[in-house]
């Protein structure tokens, strides 16, 4: 009965994934970068051209299309400051229509959750 269940969650889309959860610093990716970023033009050709390049970039390991000052904001995962720079000049600043880019650097992480807080 259990699996049963299990595959009508998976079957309705409830289930989306299974993963693996890898520890970033022991894969020698320990640095995360936030990166607000706001466009020049908030249309739909813009935003969806944003949305099509972050698709690309592997360091971008999140990206939410925010409400705010901001527009976007993505996490990356890099090596170390360096590679976020390089990040920053060879790809994010060279999108058209980016206005400007606010980084900030997570110093530890307090929680991470992996599971949704639903009701049983």
């Amino acid at each position: 009965p259990c699996a049963r269940r299990v595959r009508m969650l998976e079957k309705s889309g409830v289930i989306k994934a299974y993963v693996a959860i890898v520890d970033q610093v022991k894969v020698g990716l320990p640095v995360s970068a936030f990166a607000s970023v706001k466009l020049e033009r908030q249309r739909e050709e813009e935003l969806d051209r944003f949305s099509n390049a972050v698709l690309r970039w592997p360091e971008v390991v999140e990206c939410y299309l925010m409400t705010g000052k901001m527009d976007f904001l993505l996490r990356v995962v890099v090596k170390d400051l360096e590679a976020y720079e390089a990040f920053l000049k060879q790809k994010l600043t060279r999108l058209d229509g980016v206005a400007s880019i606010e980084s900030s650097f997570a110093l530890g992480q307090v929680k991470h959750a992996h599971g949704l807080p639903i009701d049983a």
